[in-house]
């Protein structure tokens, strides 16, 4: 997939990601247990696949498990795990009918085999499509993934097979676990909290951010549409001048 930042229709984004907050207190809401909450925000993830779909968007991100969610309760992690392990044997093939391929990224070492596992199928089913890509973060960290990019490039120097003056930051980018896809345009967070909580740091640098007081699993097909008709709304300039962009389209006309 073209890596290149300007899609077909700009006011489209080419890569939306999101951060899914909000499902514990979903439930506490509700009193229900936390797991309540995850388990609701499964429908909130297939509103958002298609409403993207539909819309023309490339890649979805999804953060499901950051680096730092093992601090959990043991038994919130442990039924996180059996929500992950039962949602991948399940949405696989319908992502498969859909012509959405789906892919994992995160440091998978810590995950039980079974669920590993479980991974490599889902993603060896739906290897060939090309529609749509649905990556979903798992055991995610923004800094470890710059740090594994850094690790990479200085085994390479290391063996001789890279000066350190070659390293730029095209290069670096390209070691992402992302780095074979356009950057994210949009960038969602649910929950009504607004950080970025060690998501796709280097990714997110240019993209623009939206935050929603919805907790995720009452984000569905009327919230995701508002924020890309919001993103449509707003000007990229990447350092640039409104002026500057002005004159640009004008010259293409």
């Amino acid at each position: 997939m073209d890596k290149n930042q300007q899609g077909a229709n700009p006011a489209v984004p080419r890569h939306v990601a999101i951060i899914m907050d909000g499902n514990n207190r979903w439930a506490k809401k509700r009193l229900l247990p936390g797991v309540a909450g995850h388990k609701a925000g499964v429908d909130a993830v297939r509103a958002v696949i298609e409403v993207c779909a539909e819309a023309g968007v490339e890649v979805l991100t999804l953060f499901a498990f950051s680096s730092e969610n093992w601090q959990r309760p043991a038994d919130e992690v442990s039924a996180l795990m059996e929500l992950f392990l039962g949602a991948l044997r399940r949405e696989a093939r319908r992502l498969d009918q859909n012509d959405i391929r789906l892919r994992i990224i995160g440091d998978r070492s810590r995950f039980h085999p079974e669920l590993q596992a479980a991974m490599r199928e889902a993603e060896q089913l739906t290897s060939t499509h090309q529609k749509f890509v649905l990556q979903v973060a798992a055991n995610y960290g923004g800094q470890w993934d710059i740090t594994q990019a850094a690790q990479r490039l200085a085994r390479e120097v290391q063996a001789g097979h890279l000066q350190v003056d070659d390293i730029s930051p095209q290069l670096l980018q390209s070691c992402l676990v992302t780095g074979d896809l356009p950057l994210p345009d949009l960038c969602i967070r649910t929950g009504g909290e607004h950080r970025i909580s060690n998501f796709l740091l280097w990714q997110i640098a240019y993209a623009e951010l939206y935050f929603s007081d919805l907790f995720w699993p009452d984000f569905k097909h009327e919230a995701m549409r508002k924020a890309l008709a919001d993103f449509a709304k707003r000007q990229r300039r990447f350092g640039k001048t409104s002026e500057q962009l002005e004159a640009e389209a004008r010259a293409k006309c």
